[in-house]
C-alpha cells in the first residue's frame, strides 16, 4: 500500500518528536520487510491502562510495555494497534541505561517487527528481534 495510515493516541503524555519523519521512516520498515500495511495505531497509554488489557484480552495478570494486536482481515494488509505503556517504556530506560527517547523508539520499532512475523517467544528469535530493533534503531537515530 502506497499510504498507509499511520496514528499516534496518546492517553498518557510522553515526548515523541518529529511524528512526521517516525511515520515515514515506520512506513519504510514495513516497506523493506515485504509487508503491506493499511493502518496502524500506535496508542500510549499507562501501566495499569495495559495490565488491564494484558488481563482482559491475553489473560495474562503483569505488566508488559507493549502489547501488539494484528486486526487484519485480509493475510496480505496489516491492520493493527500497538498499546505502548509510557511507565514501561521509563522504567525500561532507567533499568537498562537507555534515554527514554531510545527506548520508545525500541519499542515501536518492536511493535512494527511482530507485525512483519518476527517473534520473541524462545532465546533464537529473541536473538533475531533485539537485532532487527537495534538494525532499525541505528538507521533511524543516526538519520
Amino acid at each position: 500500500m502506497n499510504n498507509p495510515i499511520i496514528q499516534f493516541n496518546f492517553l498518557e503524555s510522553i515526548s515523541l518528536a518529529d511524528r512526521k519523519r517516525l511515520k515515514r521512516f515506520i512506513a519504510s520498515l514495513f516497506k523493506k520487510e515485504a509487508t503491506a500495511l493499511a493502518e496502524l495505531n500506535y496508542i500510549f497509554c499507562s501501566d495499569e491502562y495495559l495490565l488491564e488489557i494484558n488481563r482482559q484480552f491475553l489473560h495474562h495478570d503483569y505488566y508488559t510495555d507493549i502489547i501488539t494486536f494484528d486486526l487484519s482481515e485480509a493475510d496480505h494488509l496489516i491492520n493493527a494497534e500497538i498499546y505502548i505503556s509510557v511507565d514501561r517504556v521509563k522504567d525500561n530506560a532507567a533499568h537498562f541505561g537507555a534515554s527514554v527517547k531510545r527506548e520508545l523508539h525500541r519499542v515501536i520499532f518492536h511493535g512494527a517487527l511482530h507485525l512483519c512475523g518476527y517473534g520473541d517467544k524462545t532465546e533464537k528469535e529473541q536473538a533475531i528481534m533485539r537485532k532487527m530493533e537495534e538494525k532499525y534503531l541505528a538507521a533511524y537515530l543516526n538519520q
